[in-house]
Formats: C-alpha cells, structure tokens, sequence
C-alpha cells in the first residue's frame, strides 16, 4: 500500500550525528499515540547498551547484502563503512494499519524514501551551533578523537541538504525542540488528505452518501 493511500503518515527525520536526533524521537513516540519508530537493519556492531531488534537488527554485510539484492530495504545507504536499511515490508504494514511510522534515516535514505513515497514529511533536526555539536559528540565518550573530526565533516555534509525537508527543528533547548516535532506530527494528522482517509465513514453520513 502507498503512503498517499493509507490512512496514516511516513516521517523521515534527518540530523548529523550527535544532534540529538535519537533522544528527540523516543521522548516524541512515549508521549504519542499510533506513532512507531522503524527499527534499521546494521552491519555495523552493537555499541554497549545496545539490544538486538531494539536498536537496530544486527546483521553481517553477507546477509545485509542478500536482503538487499531480493529488495527488501525501503532505502539503503552506507554510513562511515557500515551498512544501513529498513524494512519495506515493516513499513507498509504499519502505514495500513493507520500507524504513523518514523524513520530515522541519513539524506541519502531520505532522498530514497521521498522518490518512493512523495507524500512522506521529512524533518531535519540542527545542532544550534558546529561547536555544540563537538562538545555533545566528545561529551558521548563513544568516540576517539580521529572519529569525532570524521563525524564533524561527515556533519557538515548533512547539513547542507537542510532545505531537502519539508521542516526544520534546531535543537538548542530539548522541551521546546520536542514540542515542535509534536507540532509537525499533529499538524501532518490534521492535513485534509490523511483526515479524508480516517473519517471516510464520518464524511460519507454527513455528506448522505
């Protein structure tokens, strides 16, 4: 089922790493309902904390590469030599089960995700600064120097495709950052085409059909 024809949206949220994209997004889908957040396929290791099937599927690049030639990634997209995809078939189910689904995806996958499905909203979080977003990458202690400088230039390639998104979210201070993506969400659920899809039946007995 496309997402123009189901009753529920698809939102891509972008940021650079250490935007505090991942933090944003699971205080969003606590404190919403029918929202879900699309678990990625990896080949890259899990980090300590990291549980199988909750942040990430943990596959070798073997079997990532196997399901990507029988096409099952809604999008993929290499990131620092490891391998990212997500679901198709987890996706779709969602969507037509009337479930908004987030995915939190690179803007290569973005840029896959919005070819398939046009009417998908897309939102990139900002760090308010380069020199915020060194001190929250170093502050993480997940990384070494030589990784941070790579994901600090890798950063400023992701945010030159800032205008690719339908909305723009700077996450300086975190309530008021996440009160903005809960606008987005509510406003995407309000918008005529998702509402005439919900209230079909509403709409047919006021209108006498």
């Amino acid at each position: 089922m496309s997402a123009q024809a189901s009753k529920a949206t698809l939102f891509i949220v972008t940021a650079p790493s250490g935007a505090g994209k991942t933090s944003l997004v699971k205080a969003l889908v606590d404190s919403a309902e029918s929202l879900r957040v699309s678990v990625s396929h990896t080949t890259r290791a899990p980090r300590e904390g990291e549980v199988d099937g909750v942040n990430y599927h943990f596959v070798d690049k073997a079997a990532f590469a196997a399901m990507r030639e029988s096409d099952e990634f809604f999008e993929s997209a290499e990131v620092y030599g490891n391998f990212y995809g997500t679901s198709k078939t987890w996706v779709n189910e969602q969507l037509a089960l009337g479930i908004d689904v987030i995915l939190e995806i690179d803007w290569q996958g973005a840029a896959q995700v919005r070819a398939q499905h046009p009417a998908a909203c897309s939102i990139f979080i900002l760090p308010p600064s380069l020199e915020a977003l060194t001190q929250r990458l170093t502050g993480r202690g997940q990384d070494d120097a030589e990784t941070i400088e790579r994901r600090m230039q890798q950063a400023v390639a992701e945010i030159s495709h800032v205008k690719e998104a339908d909305y723009i979210v700077v996450n300086d201070d975190f309530d008021v950052a996440l009160a903005e993506l809960r606008t987005i969400i509510v406003s995407q659920r309000l918008g005529a085409e998702v509402q005439s899809q919900r209230l079909e039946a509403m709409l047919s007995a006021l209108l006498g059909d």
